[in-house]
């Protein structure tokens, strides 16, 4: 059974777009999965689950909501209606407070390596200035590493990965199994699918939650353009800014380096983002590099 404990909670004021946090009050609180929710005693807890609030000697029923624009949780009083942001950090009052409900941004896997001029390098190993090459045999920097570390407590079903087993793209690729989020779009034939499009159930596959840690970090590498770079050899995309940046543990990195946002262009490619939308062709291709079934006995 996952839990987890705050420092903090503040009163949400406000409704939405404008809610913001109330005075921090300094009480020692304990969210516990409840075997209720979607998927049972999984270790991992979705929006609209119920969750018990525990403080002080009193413990009682909420619904988990949502995270917030910096990874809180927000949670309601299933009697009240009132909400409440759960956290470790006591600064926050008369911040806003905004439902961070998107999926999360395209990222690899840690360990996944990187092709660079000098070999390939462990993602996470990457800095601002490296270069890194692309599916054309050019080099670019590294304009930013962002890292996004997310608890499978509180995040449920929308921490997992999807994992691309070595050789299931063909001519040897990728070289070992790849992980990465399923928004992360890989170029394939022309096209940008995105991973959780490409699964099969057979050599592409949801990695399942109770292999997955308590916590999760991706890697995003962003760079000057959106570009093509090699992960275990396949062809996937670098940061696309679809969202904001602001959901990474290191973002103030980010602002401090280059003072604001920027827009990226999308490459001039057709994305797929559903599976009903991946050519047959395509499926079919994949599905002729799956392990054959094992042969079955005569009776």
């Amino acid at each position: 059974m996952a839990q987890e404990t705050f420092a903090f909670f503040y009163e949400v004021q406000g409704m939405a777009p404008g809610a913001t946090h109330g005075p921090a009050q300094s009480i020692s609180t304990t969210l516990v999965e409840l075997a209720s929710d979607t998927g049972g005693i999984d270790g991992s807890t979705s929006p609209g689950d119920e969750i018990d609030w525990s403080s002080s000697g009193f413990t009682g029923p909420f619904t988990y909501i949502a995270l917030t624009q910096n990874n809180e949780p927000i949670v309601e009083d299933f009697d009240s209606g009132v909400r409440f942001v759960l956290s470790n950090d006591g600064t926050r009052e008369s911040d806003p407070v905004t439902p961070n409900s998107a999926p999360y941004t395209y990222c690899f896997a840690a360990g996944t390596l990187i092709a660079t001029p000098s070999g390939a390098q462990p993602v996470e190993n990457l800095s601002i200035g490296d270069a890194v090459l692309t599916a054309d045999g050019k080099t670019v920097a590294v304009k930013w590493l962002g890292r996004q570390t997310l608890r499978k407590f509180l995040n449920g079903t929308r921490i997992q990965p999807v994992r691309i087993q070595a050789g299931a793209l063909g001519d040897g690729l990728p070289h070992r199994d790849l992980t990465v989020t399923g928004e992360h779009g890989l170029v394939f034939e022309g096209l940008v699918i995105n991973a959780a499009a490409l699964v099969n159930g057979t050599t592409i596959n949801w990695v399942p939650l109770a292999e997955l840690d308590d916590s999760v970090t991706y890697y995003h590498v962003e760079t000057e353009n959106h570009d093509v770079i090699l992960a275990e050899g396949a062809a996937a995309e670098t940061f696309i800014d679809y969202l904001d940046r602001c959901g990474f543990d290191n973002y103030q990195e980010y602002l401090d380096l280059y003072g604001a946002e920027r827009v990226i262009h999308e490459m001039p490619l057709p994305r797929i983002s559903a599976g009903r939308l991946v050519p047959g062709a395509i499926k079919a291709l994949l599905g002729s590099r799956a392990p054959a079934p094992p042969n079955s006995l005569a009776g």
